[in-house]
């Protein structure tokens, strides 16, 4: 009884928290998963909602510590890495998919999110391919759980293999999936790591619509893909940010507002986690998931010591 009414009000304690900066961005997914897995989300619906809206919110005020023509260079120059890696995935995914002899929208599904940006290459994806509501939880619930994971584990190998803030935060970029969880990743590896995973993985993210174009041709769908607004509104900051610099106090502040109300988005995001959704993912998806994620950040991690990229 005590439990139950307490339990908005710790949630929501909680959440209040995670403004504070006494709480990172990996505790706060820890701290949001542990309570949903134990006690139970009380504002599921609405957890859903905010997070999706906050996590652009986050990015985009982001965007206002990032400089437009270090976007525009990071694009440029990552141009044949890009599309050679995204394919290269996207085709092993579909092997992997073979293998574990996988629904097809299931594996294409999964094989996206890995290959550009999780959870917003799947939901750009799934109506190009005509994927039913369940095939998009189950590849949603493994990609979730992935991202949690690498949240967690980068930071740590990063430190273990020594790499330089510039290496995290092209690795990261690269090898997690969300776009959340690159940003929480780097933002506890290092501010350099930060900006540059950022840019990465919202310069990779534009890659969506060439991909999910291109998917819809193979598959002959008249569903058309369109960009996610919060990459235009992440160019637009960092474009602000880079000529109106008389104005860099105020750009300085809404960065630092875009950091807290991330970690914020991180405990919402880890809130969702349920055993119901655990169960949903089933366990071929998840090895398939696995292995193809394991051997994606293996290989980019050598690639990046030995200097290839």
């Amino acid at each position: 009884m005590i439990i139950a009414k307490l339990h908005k009000p710790v949630f929501i304690i909680l959440l209040a928290l995670c403004i504070t900066p006494f709480i990172g961005a990996g505790s706060a997914l820890v701290i949001g998963a542990l309570f949903a897995i134990t006690l139970g989300n009380p504002f599921a619906e609405l957890s859903q909602k905010a997070s999706k809206w906050m996590l652009k919110l986050a990015v985009v005020g982001l965007g206002f510590a990032v400089d437009f023509n270090q976007v525009i260079e990071v694009g440029r120059s990552s141009l044949v890495l890009t599309i050679v890696s995204i394919t290269a995935i996207i085709g092993l995914g579909e092997i992997l998919t073979q293998v574990f002899k996988l629904n097809r929208n299931t594996g294409v599904l999964i094989s996206f999110g890995t290959a550009i940006c999780g959870g917003s290459a799947i939901a750009a994806i799934a109506p190009v391919i005509k994927a039913k509501d369940h095939e998009v939880a189950v590849a949603l619930g493994i990609v979730f759980l992935l991202n949690g994971v690498g949240l967690l584990l980068f930071p740590a190998i990063g430190h273990y293999f020594e790499l330089t803030q510039e290496q995290f935060g092209l690795w990261a970029a690269l090898a997690i999936h969300d776009t959340s969880s690159v940003v929480g990743a780097s933002a506890t590896y290092g501010a350099v790591a930060l900006s540059i995973a950022t840019t990465v993985k919202l310069t990779r993210a534009m890659w969506i619509i060439p991909y999910t174009t291109l998917a819809g041709v193979f598959m002959r769908s008249d569903e058309k893909a369109s960009i996610p607004l919060f990459i235009v509104g992440f160019l637009l900051a960092a474009l602000i940010n880079t000529y109106v610099p008389s104005l860099s106090s105020y750009w300085e502040l809404i960065n630092i507002a875009a950091k807290q109300i991330l970690v914020m988005t991180l405990f919402l995001i880890g809130s969702g986690l349920s055993l119901s959704v655990l169960k949903q993912a089933g366990i071929k998806p998840f090895l398939m998931a696995v292995i193809l994620w394991i051997v994606v950040s293996s290989v980019i991690l050598l690639l990046i010591i030995d200097g290839f990229i």
